[in-house]
């Protein structure tokens, strides 16, 4: 990454903490039975606990031991999976380069904050990059994604298989693509949600996508499947085609509107900061 995309990360981190106001972490820590500093409850004794944590002052009037619980905070990390497949190669500006600029700056902030954060490029099943804790961590996510094989047909449902499958500590994920895949992005997003993953849903699309320039007589190819199809494209045409991507797009927002997922659209063509500045009022991933 050069020196110039590296100011604009660190820009956008600058420009979260105003938007946040001090209360980047509160959404993404939990709480969980430790061994903290806040009294949670009682639970019998049982061999094994540690004896420091016996409430002694209730054995005297119960006569049985007990140990004291506690709350502990855990941090929740961030986990931004971004579609590398062939339909994101396309577009002017590219998608896929759009959706790893995204996905560094919601990295990089959230690793500027002090939070656990990583960056998993996926088509089908993935290999998972471990979450890591400050901004030089940038530089390590940087040089794995180097040696990242793109290409491929989107898989969601692969992809979302083979991250549960590695266990990974709860948090939130972040999916980026286009979602233009056969398989369907409704059983990805649920397997998340029931492993009890938080899910925010960024679609992208490329400009030629959203307002197609053709006409006449051509041989569209389909980049994701390989087959060539003759078409004749006419205003007609390109109105139906128009009706299909709205209802293509609304699908995806109202599936994730009825679950209470954050959704958000971007065309490859918008403005980092802009698609960022949403994402920090309404996205959830900090707060």
């Amino acid at each position: 990454m050069g020196e110039d995309f590296l100011s604009e990360l660190e820009r956008l981190f600058l420009i979260s903490r105003q938007v946040m106001s001090g209360k980047i972490r509160a959404e993404r820590k939990t709480r969980k039975r430790g061994s903290g500093i806040e009294f949670a409850e009682h639970r019998e004794y049982v061999p094994g606990d540690d004896f420091r944590s016996i409430d002694w002052n209730l054995y005297g009037r119960l006569e049985k031991l007990f140990v004291r619980l506690y709350e502990e905070e855990e941090d929740l990390p961030v986990y931004t999976m971004f579609d590398v497949s062939n339909s994101m190669a396309e577009g002017n500006p590219v998608k896929m380069t759009h959706a790893f600029r995204l996905a560094s700056a919601l990295t990089y902030v959230v690793l500027a904050h002090l939070d656990r954060a990583t960056m998993i490029p996926f088509s089908g099943p993935m290999e998972l990059n471990p979450p890591g804790r400050g901004k030089g961590r940038m530089f390590k996510l940087f040089h794995i994604l180097k040696q990242t094989e793109l290409g491929g047909v989107t898989d969601l449902a692969a992809a979302s298989r083979s991250f549960v499958f590695r266990r990974p500590r709860r948090g939130t994920v972040i999916l980026i693509s286009d979602f233009l895949t056969t398989a369907g992005y409704e059983e990805a997003i649920n397997l998340l949600r029931y492993h009890k993953y938080k899910v925010i849903v960024i679609q992208t699309m490329s400009p030629q996508e959203i307002n197609p320039k053709l006409v006449g007589d051509l041989e569209l190819y389909d980049v994701e499947t390989g087959e060539m199809k003759s078409v004749t494209v006419t205003s007609g045409l390109l109105k139906a085609y128009k009706q299909e991507l709205d209802s293509f797009i609304n699908g995806i927002r109202t599936f994730c509107q009825d679950r209470s997922i954050p959704y958000f659209f971007t065309p490859s063509d918008e403005p980092l900061e802009d698609i960022m500045l949403g994402l920090f009022r309404k996205g959830g991933f900090l707060k």
